[in-house]
């Protein structure tokens, strides 16, 4: 049972590897792409814009939406549409004739990132148990991370293979695993609890649930059918009853981004060239931050059901303040290139074992039944629009002729150093353990209203 449950999530999480590959491989393209199109040329916001976030707006309309397919048309079939999508993503994106084209395709590849992030949590956390789900969950932010990771090695890999056009192959390569997992997912069940309280459909549930391995099945499916209050009908999200899960949600998609994460990730290669580093050197000091990001993500993966969420976010949040309080100083001083790129990898460390650990599992938790999908679309939807505004806005102070801080980046990085500051406050005196608690059990204790209105 445990080994048809570990296929099940490691096939769905597999989304998240072509979410990682997606939103990192344009940091190989970004300036090759500069150079045939001259994007700059008009203006940084321009090249922020059109090149470098236009995926992530895809994203966000694809994070906010994806509540609805993945409600309606269930979370199996919704995630295999997001396979279709990466893989046109990929192959439109290589074959693209100008920078509107371009950013049409990275858009539509942006949906699938998008909706990924809210499906196949959401999937993850309906079959799993309360003593292995936060392990489960987080194979989806493995995969992100080895998607990341491969991104950086298949551009260091395919630099100068096919001349100018070098780009072309690193983003065009992507529709080989988008195929593979289209292909995966129609081999896995739908979520029972889907099937209890969309379609009604207790036999198949019941069938799935056996597999799952739950031994008392009609005890699970009458506690799945009590967590929908009889009071609260409509799947109408923003009412005062979540207001708390509401609230955690944002805050931990707000603190994610202004951590910096997406603007070291995306502009990797840049920032290592400001420090001293040649092009090429950049690239495959890239790599570095991949394995990283991978190793320490294990780490998380192997903590997240035995320190639990709020103690993977304490040792993040104080990672995050050291990692880049040094980061700011290494640039302000003009420090050793080694120096900088040791904590930047801190700061990857710092994440990959909290934020990044946490932040899908955690969503994927907090919210009741009869709104979990909304929910995790939500909290994906905040996590995606202040990662664009960051990845669009950082043109204005990196470019390297016309950004505010082109020579030295230091201020940025000092303010994510202050933000860093306040998620450790919200993680102190907010953030509550969500480990080791079954899902209908954390409705009752983070959504009480629901349960006074069904009583």
């Amino acid at each position: 049972m445990k080994n048809k449950l570990l296929y099940w999530s490691i096939t769905v999480a597999l989304a998240g590897f072509l979410f990682g590959f997606d939103t990192v491989v344009i940091s190989g393209a970004n300036q090759p792409i500069k150079d045939l199109w001259d994007t700059t040329a008009i203006s940084p916001i321009f090249h922020g814009t059109f090149i470098m976030s236009m995926a992530l707006w895809g994203t966000v309309i694809g994070a906010l939406f994806a509540g609805y397919p993945s409600q309606i048309l269930g979370r199996k079939k919704t995630l295999f549409w997001i396979g279709i999508l990466y893989a046109i993503s990929a192959l439109g994106s290589a074959l693209a004739w100008d920078p509107y084209s371009f950013s049409f395709f990275r858009f539509i590849g942006g949906l699938g990132v998008g909706a990924s992030s809210v499906a196949a949590p959401t999937y993850i956390s309906e079959i799993s148990s309360e003593d292995r789900r936060g392990r489960l969950v987080a194979l989806y932010q493995f995969n992100i991370v080895l998607g990341i990771f491969i991104a950086y090695f298949s551009n260091y890999l395919l630099q100068g293979f096919g001349g100018i056009n070098d780009w072309r192959w690193m983003l065009g390569v992507e529709a080989i695993p988008a195929v593979l997992y289209t292909l995966l997912v129609i081999g896995v069940p739908a979520s029972p609890r889907w099937l209890i309280l969309r379609k009604g459909d207790e036999g198949k549930a019941k069938t799935i649930l056996e597999q799952m391995g739950i031994k008392n099945i009609e005890a699970e499916i009458q506690a799945i059918k009590a967590s929908v209050s009889a009071s609260v009908k409509k799947a109408n999200l923003f009412t005062a009853v979540y207001k708390k899960p509401l609230m955690l949600a944002f805050l931990i998609a707000f603190f994610n981004q202004l951590s910096g994460i997406n603007f070291i990730l995306y502009y990797a290669p840049e920032l290592l060239e400001v420090a001293g580093l040649a092009a090429k050197e950049s690239l495959g000091n890239s790599i570095f931050i991949g394995v990283i990001n991978l190793l320490f993500t294990l780490l998380g993966m192997y903590l997240i059901d035995r320190a639990g969420r709020k103690q993977l976010m304490l040792y993040g949040s104080i990672g995050y303040i050291i990692s880049l309080s040094m980061v700011a100083w290494a640039y302000y001083s003009a420090a050793s290139s080694s120096f900088l790129l040791f904590f930047l990898l801190a700061f990857i460390a710092s994440h990959a074992i909290g934020q990044g650990a946490v932040i899908w599992v955690f969503i994927s938790e907090i919210f009741p039944n009869k709104v979990r999908s909304f929910g995790q679309a939500w909290g994906s939807g905040i996590h995606w629009v202040f990662a664009a505004l960051i990845t669009l806005l950082t043109p204005l102070f990196i470019d390297e002729e016309k950004g505010i801080f082109a020579d030295n980046p230091w201020p940025v990085f000092a303010f994510f150093a202050g933000m860093m500051v306040l998620q450790l406050v919200f993680v102190l005196f907010m953030m509550p353990e969500t480990k080791g608690v079954p899902l209908e059990e954390l409705q009752k204790r983070l959504t009480p209203e629901v349960e006074e209105k069904r009583g």
